[in-house]
């Protein structure tokens, strides 16, 4: 069923990738940032300041279906200080989307809301985040859930994991390697490579919030992800003979790091579930 879906954060690393999905799944979009120079001409581009305080803003921005809220500041920099900062804004602009009747609302999370975890992480997992950016994620995904019981607004909270590709846009070792590589480097230092992680490319997770978002059947914490383990080193490897790169990782030059588990994953049943519906 075709749906008005409002993307915030239209212009970031994944929103950009997200617009695309939707559009290309026949949903109408409202692109939402302050630039656009990377974002699918086919959708609406709004500069409506998301984050006005506006009491009228679910109006104001179309009155949506969906709205899919990616806008974040500094997510690269776990942290900074504009992640605890910026949170009374982002409570207001849900508050007043659900206030207007937003019927659906999907807001991206991060398995860095959990910290430290060995295994797979459901949506019971607690959560004892140890950065700025996991805890002000953390602290939005309670106050979402605050702000629409008693509602009619169906909530999905969409928790991310290790992303891959449009690797240039991205701040991960992957996007290192690829300026490493063009800098003529030989090799890099390394860990040991070991520890295992839920790796997802961009354009997969894209599908999978544009799906996961435009369906309603099954809401709570989505986990968008894989839910298989890959060793770091696997991951690497694989990344530059992919790119047919030259450059080595140097293996061991760096100790594995006490506070990062051996091994942390999303359990992808609900996602498996929501995408074989489509």
């Amino acid at each position: 069923m075709k749906k008005k879906v409002l993307v915030t954060g239209a212009n970031g690393y994944i929103g950009r990738h997200v617009v695309s999905a939707l559009l290309d799944a026949g949903h109408e979009v409202i692109a939402a940032d302050f630039l656009f120079d990377g974002v699918d001409k086919r959708a609406t581009f709004v500069d409506t300041p998301i984050f006005s305080g506006d009491e009228n803003i679910y109006e104001k921005l179309g009155k949506p279906d969906v709205c899919i809220h990616m806008a974040w500041r500094n997510g690269f920099v776990h942290n900074e200080e504009s992640h605890l900062m910026d949170l009374p804004n982002h409570f207001t602009f849900i508050k007043n989307m659900i206030a207007g009747g937003l019927p659906q609302l999907s807001v991206m999370g991060t398995m860095h809301e959990i910290g430290y975890w060995e295994g797979a992480i459901t949506e019971d997992t607690p959560a004892n985040p140890t950065s700025l950016y996991g805890i002000s994620k953390n602290a939005l995904r309670q106050m979402t859930y605050l702000l629409a019981s008693g509602t009619d607004t169906k909530v999905m909270w969409l928790r991310a994991y290790y992303i891959l590709g449009d690797d240039k846009k991205s701040n991960s070792l992957f996007a290192k390697i690829v300026g490493w590589e063009e800098e003529g480097k030989e090799t890099f230092p390394f860990n040991s490579g070991k520890n295992m992680y839920d790796f997802i490319t961009v354009d997969e997770l894209a599908a999978q919030i544009a799906t996961a978002s435009t369906q309603e059947e099954i809401t709570g914490v989505i986990n968008c992800c894989t839910g298989k383990p890959v060793p770091l080193a696997d991951k690497v490897e694989e990344f530059i003979k992919d790119h047919g790169f030259k450059i080595r990782p140097e293996y061991g030059a760096f100790p594995d790091r006490p506070y990062d588990s051996p091994g942390v994953w999303g359990d992808a049943e609900k996602i498996n579930k929501i995408m074989n519906k489509r």
